[in-house]
């Protein structure tokens, strides 16, 4: 017999499907971001049935409260030249697919083992049982390697970005500090000696 947990779950994971596939189908970018806020709060929800909430929490606060924010942003002060964002697309696909069912089939992969690990012995958490106590045990033990190599690619893509996206503009003005220092009052200052006013 089927749960209330497996029905919610398998609504959210269609609507999380359903909002991750007009993420790539929307014409129009604004919508694109929205559906995909619409994707991260179902992802959330999916992993608190997972029991997962300093997760989902996060995910809420940091993907949707913060990282769509900038993106909203950005795409609706910039202008976007739709037609030649589409122009590319059709050449591109062909990739996208082969690393797409790439992606699919490592994660089938991933799930299969796992859910053959767990069917054959299920482990029920205990009573005082943390994900956040547990994360963080994993984060700073087992993986901190990787952990403190992920926030240095983060770090070298962030000056990279920064980079790439800084422009000097003919007509923006800025100050050279070397070449204030190197001023004189000689240079500034003119001293001028002039008469006397007597007929006062």
């Amino acid at each position: 017999m089927v749960n209330f947990e497996t029905v919610v779950f398998y609504v959210f994971a269609a609507i999380l499907l359903g909002s991750a596939l007009r993420v790539i189908t929307a014409r129009n970018p604004v919508h694109a971001a929205l559906y995909l806020v619409l994707a991260f709060f179902t992802a959330a929800a999916i992993w608190l049935l997972l029991r997962a909430e300093f997760l989902a929490i996060t995910l809420v606060l940091v993907y949707v409260g913060a990282v769509m924010v900038l993106f909203l942003f950005v795409v609706m002060m910039l202008d976007i030249n739709l037609e030649r964002m589409r122009e590319g697309f059709w050449r591109t696909l062909p990739l996208g697919l082969a690393v797409g069912i790439l992606m699919a089939f490592e994660m089938a992969v991933v799930l299969y083992d796992r859910w053959q690990g767990l069917a054959r012995a299920p482990k029920v958490p205990a009573a005082d049982y943390s994900n956040t106590k547990e994360l963080g045990r994993l984060i700073y033990t087992e993986y901190a390697y990787a952990f403190e190599l992920a926030a240095v690619i983060l770090l070298v893509a962030i000056i990279a970005a920064i980079a790439l996206t800084l422009r000097r503009r003919k007509d923006s003005r800025s100050q050279d500090p070397s070449e204030q220092v190197k001023a004189r009052r000689a240079d500034r200052v003119r001293l001028v000696s002039m008469p006397a006013d007597k007929d006062g």
